[in-house]
């Protein structure tokens, strides 16, 4: 039993720990305790055997009490580390954390690793081998709206108001892509309808062009594999762009890209930052994220690609 009992990003990002898992305990009926939300990218990703709705750091489901293996891919402790160890486990994995005695034999947590490499590394000094690199999703089989296919998808939205560029800068990436003769749409969760459509007013582009709060996660899956290119910032859907292959720019502002970008070694992905460390939870965009301008975006537009890759400052 696993529990990572958050958002879009970071079950993407978890990926690679989940198919390790899957590979070594593969006579274990593997369940996943997460949002219900994400079950069908769950089920894409081919990982585990079942999926149980949970609340971040909620008592889990009488279902998972007594696991054979019961792995922590939600966070360091201690909270998370009580979740499981009230479901009475037979075997713990997670971080070691000095608040709770059974996470004592753990590897210790780092601030600054990437999040593949965190989950990848606990499991392989647990003894479960991995590979952080296994972060590719096959093609959903839901079809893409119509008009979506060759598209630039930009998703203004993010978690925080720290991590969401200013709407009319994207609007101005939209003109900027119309104008190469790309068809943009913007995407995005029912509750960022507003921002999606304020963004699609200022770049003058139709309502249907307006996905937000008209798919769901899977639906979502399938624009973005559709997709010519992705722009968007520190949010799930870049970790979307990199499990389904499709080009994408990023833009980071209070967390570096060593930590949630995109992999380096993968050429299809940019990763714009400005060198500079922020609050990620901050309501106000962040400062060094208003320092990537609009033609930086647009300039990294053009390296975004099969061939060259780039993870740089502005």
């Amino acid at each position: 039993m696993v529990l990572r009992a958050l958002g879009l990003g970071d079950l993407l990002t978890a990926v690679p720990a989940l198919r390790a898992l899957a590979t070594a305990f593969p006579d274990h009926r593997k369940v996943l305790a997460t949002s219900a939300a994400l079950e069908p990218l769950v089920r894409l990703s081919a990982t585990v055997d079942e999926v149980v709705d949970v609340a971040p750091l909620t008592t889990l489901d009488d279902s998972l009490v007594g696991a054979d293996v019961a792995v922590n891919l939600h966070g360091r402790g201690p909270e998370s580390h009580r979740v499981l160890l009230d479901s009475a486990p037979r075997r713990l994995i997670a971080f070691a954390h000095p608040d709770v005695e059974e996470s004592a034999e753990g590897p210790s947590w780092s601030s600054t690793e990437h999040e593949v490499m965190r989950w990848c590394r606990l499991l392989r000094d647990s003894g479960v081998p991995a590979d952080p690199t296994a972060l590719d999703l096959p093609t959903p089989p839901r079809p893409p709206p119509p008009g979506v296919e060759g598209a630039t998808v930009i998703h203004p939205g993010a978690a925080s108001g720290a991590r969401r560029w200013p709407p009319e800068r994207w609007a101005a990436v939209a003109r900027h892509e119309r104008g190469q003769g790309r068809t943009v749409v913007v995407t995005g969760s029912a509750g960022e309808r507003l921002l999606a459509r304020e963004v699609a007013e200022m770049a003058g582009l139709p309502a249907p062009a307006v996905l937000a709060g008209r798919t769901d996660v899977l639906g979502l899956a399938s624009v973005v594999a559709a997709a010519g290119m992705v722009l968007c910032g520190d949010t799930g859907v870049a970790h979307l762009a990199t499990a389904l292959g499709t080009p994408s720019v990023v833009l980071l502002g209070p967390v570096p890209p060593s930590q949630w970008g995109p992999p380096p070694d993968r050429p299809r992905h940019v990763a714009l930052w400005a060198g500079r460390l922020g609050d990620p939870h901050g309501t106000e965009p962040d400062p060094g994220l208003l320092r990537i301008s609009v033609d930086d975006v647009c300039a990294a537009l053009a390296q975004a690609g099969p061939i060259t890759s780039t993870i740089r400052s502005t």
